[in-house]
């Protein structure tokens, strides 16, 4: 295996100059570049990690801290950081907080410990004012799917309102009126952000807002079941129910078939983010869909900018949900 010294004696440079060349100085004039680069390559030359680490100070390493590894929703963000920081020769270090605050900042402070240049944080628990002296530490940080105005410039988010609202003004354009709404844990912003939108389409469109329409679930399948066979087991009408996300729509399609019903025929089911699975359902699933591909390739390309000092292009920290149609609201047409 070919060593530096080598790759320094067939370039006739320093090894100071090939440890410049290794971790990308600007200090090498660019023909001193390419003559370092071409002995690596004739010797076939891998820099060892440790090492470049060393000379560098940075690991190449950016934690990634999300609520829950098993949901779908967390493994596209995650797949589209990883994609992109190896584009840069950089990796992700993972960890999971289970929707808890104390498991959140044990988590952020593992990260911290494993020497990671940069955080992207998926968290739901942890106070703004926690955030915000985080992020005068010297650990840079993007917070994804989150606005806190303090620190706007740290924060990449979606306009969940606008998703809420889109989702049941797309119900009752079909017709339905008679409406529930299932939505996420009350301390999670983004089911919040939701379920306000829902409301504000409801009073655009003259239906009144009542309280006994509503049931706070938990963002997965059982917490669709259980709202449904809370709605159900009470005698409400309903023709349609509204779901704060994918996970939850599903549990109510699976209970309302255990229940009897045809969907959409007798029930039609509104979703949340457009994970895989909302594709496969049968039927298929109307939802609204979350970019959070997008946002998760934005906050490596953030991190790749002010950390590592790649140009990255344009950055966009504000995204916009869209409506997907697909066969699992019905039609109702007025006689």
């Amino acid at each position: 295996m070919a060593t530096i010294y080598e790759v320094s004696k067939l370039a006739g440079v320093s090894l100071a100059t090939v440890s410049r060349v290794i971790n990308d100085s600007s200090a090498v004039r660019k023909t001193t570049k390419d003559k370092v680069e071409r002995a690596m390559k004739q010797l076939n030359y891998k820099p060892n990690s440790v090492a470049k680490s060393l000379a560098s100070n940075r690991s190449d390493c950016i934690g990634v801290l999300v609520s829950e590894l098993k949901s779908p929703f967390f493994t596209r963000m995650m797949g589209a950081i990883d994609a992109e920081c190896r584009q840069f020769e950089k990796h992700i270090v993972v960890t999971a907080s289970e929707n808890d605050p104390l498991h959140e900042k044990e988590g952020i402070e593992f990260l911290i410990g494993r020497n990671c240049d940069a955080l992207i944080l998926h968290v739901e628990s942890l106070s703004d004012e926690y955030l915000i002296e985080l992020s005068q530490g010297k650990v840079p940080i993007v917070i994804l799917n989150r606005q806190i105005p303090q620190i706007s410039d740290h924060c990449i988010s979606l306009n969940n309102e606008l998703g809420g609202y889109l989702a049941t003004k797309a119900v009752i354009e079909h017709g339905h009126r008679n409406i529930v709404y299932i939505s996420g844990p009350e301390h999670k912003k983004d089911a919040i952000q939701r379920l306000a939108g829902h409301r504000r389409a409801l009073m655009e469109a003259g239906i009144g807002i009542d309280q006994t329409r509503i049931f706070t679930g938990d963002y997965l399948q059982t917490g669709g079941q259980e709202g449904f066979k809370h709605f159900h087991d009470s005698g409400i009408q309903f023709s349609a129910v509204v779901c704060g996300n994918d996970e939850m729509a599903t549990g109510v399609m699976a209970t309302a078939r255990e229940c009897g019903l045809s969907l959409p025929e007798d029930l039609s089911v509104m979703g949340f983010d457009n994970v895989v699975f909302s594709r496969y359902t049968f039927p298929r699933l109307s939802t609204v869909d979350n970019p959070i591909t997008d946002m998760g390739k934005m906050a490596a390309r953030i991190i790749m900018e002010d950390v590592y000092k790649k140009s990255m292009g344009s950055i966009n920290k504000s995204f916009e949900p869209s409506l997907v149609i697909r066969e699992s609201v019905s039609r109702i047409t007025k006689d």
